[in-house]
């Protein structure tokens, strides 16, 4: 039997007009269907989300790439 495998994955968290792209790592186990995240990287996209809630980007960039989304008109 293997052991647990990691993967890294991209998680985008969205709060009004911006949006990260925060990476963290998944953890798959034999013993659930579902893969698992850790504890900090649980708290780094909710640090993330609550920094783009109250517009400081600076804070959010610590945790992943920010993005401002623009809306488009359709025609």
């Amino acid at each position: 039997m293997r052991g647990p495998e990691t993967k890294k994955s991209s998680k985008w968290i969205h709060e009004g007009k911006y949006a990260a792209e925060v990476e963290i790592e998944l953890h798959y186990t034999g013993e659930s269907w579902s893969p698992t995240m850790s504890g900090d990287d649980a708290r780094k996209l909710e640090t993330g989300m609550l920094a783009l809630r109250r517009g400081d980007i600076a804070e959010a960039a610590k945790r992943g790439r920010v993005f401002e989304l623009t809306p488009v008109a359709a025609k």
